[in-house]
């Protein structure tokens, strides 16, 4: 398998990496199981990818995925990732997000982990 099961049916992982590549793209970093994370990080590399292609092909196949969520107030998750994001990583070739891990979480000591994108240096 090139991918974990993570206990889901096809479509609730679907909806699971949606919900949690968008909110990596709104909030820059989130919360999750290190099996999520490392699932979501390579689909979220993937998405900054096609950002910096900037095309209208790039920009509807990320439209596909990831939903139209609102940002503060401000624009879209897909506005953000191709004006800021994709600005952001235009020198970089890979690596855009960065896992901490954070220790075992209290109910059944799944190991949690921050996925976050990193900052341009």
């Amino acid at each position: 398998m090139a991918y974990q099961k993570l206990g889901r049916d096809s479509s609730a992982r679907k909806a699971l990496f949606r919900d949690l590549v968008t909110d990596l793209f709104i909030h820059e970093r989130i919360q999750t199981t290190e099996a999520k994370a490392k699932e979501v990080r390579s689909i979220a590399e993937k998405m900054i990818t096609l950002a910096k292609r900037g095309d209208l092909h790039a920009r509807r196949q990320v439209a596909s995925f990831v939903r139209r969520e609102q940002a503060n107030d401000e624009n879209d998750a897909i506005q953000k990732l191709f004006s800021e994001l994709a600005t952001r990583y235009s020198e970089r070739s890979g690596g855009y997000t960065r896992i901490m891990k954070l220790g075992p979480r209290r109910g059944d000591s799944a190991p949690m982990v921050y996925l976050e994108l990193v900052d341009q240096a």
